[in-house]
Formats: C-alpha cells, structure tokens, sequence
C-alpha cells in the first residue's frame, strides 16, 4: 500500500519540476531542436569556408550584439521577479515586471532593426555570401520569436492584472517565463556562435 502511495507522489515531484503547462516544454524541446540543427550546419559550413566567415564576421557590430545581449538577459531577470511576484499573490507587481521585460523586448527589437538597416547600407544581403545567409536567417528568425514571446507576455500581463492568477493557480505566468527564457538561451548561444566565436 505504501509503495502504490509512493508512486504517484514520486511522478508528481518529477511533473513539478517542469515550470508551466507540459505542452510549452514540447514545443521549447522542438525549438531548440530546431535552431540546433541550423547551429551544427553553420558550424561544419564555418569549417568549409573558413576564410569567408571570419571575414564576413568581423564586419558585424560585436558591441551592439553585446548590448542585444545584456537588454535580454535583463528581460529574463524581470520575467524572473515576475514569477516570484505572483507565487507571493502580487499580480500587481507580477503585470508590472513583466511590462519591463516586454519594454526590454522593445529595445531588443529596436536594436536589431538599427543593425538590419545597416547591414542593408553595406548591401548585405541574403545573397552576398553563405556567412550573411546564415547570420540574417538566424538572426531574423530569432527576431521573430522575441516577438512572440513579447505577445505572449502581454497577455499574461493583461491577465495577471485582471486577476486571472494568483499564488495558487499561476501556470501561465511559468509557462510564458520559459519560453521567454529559451528565446534568451537561443540568443546567447547565437551570439557566441555567430558574433564571437573563431
């Protein structure tokens, strides 16, 4: 009889440990999967034409993407505290840190669209060379999920100060906290990898 208790308690510690709805966590491993897939190409195209892609990196603005970087990681520390806030039952407060990350997202986006126009001054295109079909594809579609994930936290926002969440019942706010976290993660990896890295 014990054992059959223990069972259930053990499978309900292991769900927990998955912050939100279980379907984010699907679509996250599939995101990620994904963007892995195009970093491993760009990776073993890097080592095919080596000399093109170091060229071609050290034309991009190192410092801006830095900054992209930091503006993000700050959007994840206010999703963070947004989480906290709600788990202490201040929706509140919880609307008003997830408002600072979505106006973190702003900047993000502002910033990119700066470096887009640029890159286009230059007459960088999809077509200059494999480096900038790379970097432009990555880049913009990285684009696009902090977007998404800038939507999907102004609903929570807009929910959370309408009282839709509370200490108890809070998933949404976890669930839009991860995926706003994986497009962080996917960001600092992309950095590393098509800013930084030699």
């Amino acid at each position: 009889m014990l054992a059959s208790e223990e069972m259930p308690r053990q499978m309900e510690t292991r769900h927990a440990a998955l912050p939100g709805d279980f379907a984010i966590w699907i679509f996250i491993f599939a995101e990620l999967a994904m963007f892995g897939l195009f970093f491993m190409v760009f990776a073993i195209t890097r080592t095919m034409d080596y000399t093109v892609f170091e060229t071609s990196q050290r034309t991009l603005n190192r410092a801006l993407g830095a900054i992209d970087t930091a503006v993000l990681i700050t959007g994840s520390y206010a999703v963070v505290r947004a989480v906290q806030a709600i788990q202490r039952d201040a929706a509140r407060a919880c609307a008003h840190w997830l408002g600072l990350a979505i106006g973190l997202g702003g900047i993000f986006l502002a910033l990119k669209l700066y470096e887009f126009h640029q890159d286009a001054t230059l007459g960088i295109t999809l077509s200059t060379n494999t480096f900038y079909m790379f970097y432009l594809s990555l880049t913009f579609l990285h684009f696009m999920h902090v977007v998404m994930a800038m939507i999907i936290l102004a609903v929570v926002a807009w929910k959370a100060r309408g009282g839709h969440y509370n200490a108890v019942n809070h998933a949404g706010v976890e669930t839009a906290a991860s995926f706003w976290h994986m497009v962080d993660l996917i960001w600092i990896i992309l950095f590393i990898l098509v800013y930084v890295l030699h």
